[in-house]
């Protein structure tokens, strides 16, 4: 199944719609290659949309995990939004809902953020 991203601002925030699987090769490849370009750019608060996924493997987490990492490197974050129940045990099991800050609505992931850095 592909993996299809749509990205838009909202008030200030980069919010990535992930649809589909994140697993390994093209998908995961494809998701590390969009976030890498906008975190160069300069997008670096992000929030990932992941309603539409319905399936993570290994490469996917270690995917996350690495685009978490780029993020906070660069000064930012990255944050998930909207998990199906299979995701959000997944990132459970694993513990990494320890290390993701994790919400149920795009208002609440917003504020988590605080006001937008001054430029």
């Amino acid at each position: 199944m592909a993996l299809y991203l749509v990205e838009k601002l909202v008030d200030g925030l980069l919010v990535l719609d992930v649809r589909g699987q994140i697993t390994l090769g093209e998908e995961t490849g494809a998701l590390r290659d969009k976030v890498k370009a906008l975190v160069d750019a300069g997008h670096t608060r992000v929030i990932m949309d992941l309603a539409e996924v319905n399936y993570i493997d290994s490469a996917g987490l270690a995917t996350l995990v690495q685009l978490f990492t780029s993020a906070r490197k660069q000064g930012g974050d990255v944050k998930l939004l909207h998990l199906t129940k299979r995701v959000r045990d997944l990132l459970q099991i694993t513990r990494l809902s320890t290390v993701f800050e994790i919400f149920d609505t795009l208002e609440a992931a917003k504020q988590s953020f605080g006001p937008p850095p001054s430029s």
